[in-house]
């Protein structure tokens, strides 16, 4: 079994920036893909990026060049860096662990960006 828990949301300027993190405990050798979900209210939940072990990092189109997502695998952190955040980009930001185990998602974490 694994946990995700995520922190860094918070109330952002439009153009500002936050950096998510999602520590992963429990069975984090069965861990192959991780990534960063979000849902806006009255939405669905949509992709934003994701990263496989030891692979390439792949985004949506939606925050291509503006989002980075990175992986500690010593840490057992997955990062998500948010650039020029855009008001669009409000929402719960839901980490995901693939893996042997099947999916797993932390609690979420809200990012409001106005002004």
């Amino acid at each position: 079994q694994v946990q995700l828990v995520e922190s860094g949301g918070g109330l952002v300027q439009p153009g500002g920036s936050l950096r998510l993190s999602c520590v992963a405990s429990g069975s984090i050798f069965s861990i192959n893909n991780m990534g960063w979900f979000r849902q806006a209210p009255g939405k669905q939940r949509e992709w934003v990026a994701f990263i496989p072990s030891g692979g390439s990092p792949n985004y949506a189109d939606s925050v291509k060049g503006r989002f980075t997502i990175s992986r500690n695998n010593g840490k057992n952190t997955v990062y998500l860096q948010m650039n020029s955040l855009k008001p669009e980009d409000t929402a719960v930001y839901y980490c995901n662990a693939i893996g042997t185990f099947g999916s797993m998602w932390g609690q979420g974490t809200q990012v409001t960006v106005s002004s």
